[in-house]
């Protein structure tokens, strides 16, 4: 069983600053990519940023030089680090992974979800 659990979202303020994190844990034979998207009330899930094998990093065009994905491959995490926060960025934020268990092939696995909140 895999889990990916996320943490560091929050309230801040237009201009500021999170970084969200996301540890993948369970019967982990290889990782090929990690990222994050996020929904906002009323629209669709969206890509934020991903990072992986073959890809390098990838980023949405509305975070390109503001947000930083990072990876720590010996603990199976993922980083998202947001800087110049804006109101649109207000929405849930998940973590994404597609991985391979010691049981199945690559599949695309999500975390629960945590909540960034910016305000004006």
């Amino acid at each position: 069983q895999v889990q990916l659990v996320e943490s560091g979202g929050g309230l801040v303020q237009t201009g500021g600053s999170l970084n969200l994190s996301c540890a993948a844990s369970g019967s982990i034979r290889s990782i090929n990519a990690m990222g994050w998207y996020r929904q906002a009330p009323g629209k669709q899930r969206e890509l934020v940023a991903r990072i992986g094998n073959f890809i390098g990093t990838n980023y949405a065009e509305s975070v390109q030089g503001r947000f930083t994905i990072s990876r720590n491959n010996a603990k199976n995490t993922v980083y998202l680090q947001m800087n110049s926060l804006k109101p649109e960025d207000t929405a849930v934020y998940y973590c994404n992974a597609v991985l391979s268990t010691y049981r199945s092939a690559p599949s695309n696995y999500w975390g629960q979800g945590t909540q960034v909140t910016v305000s004006s």
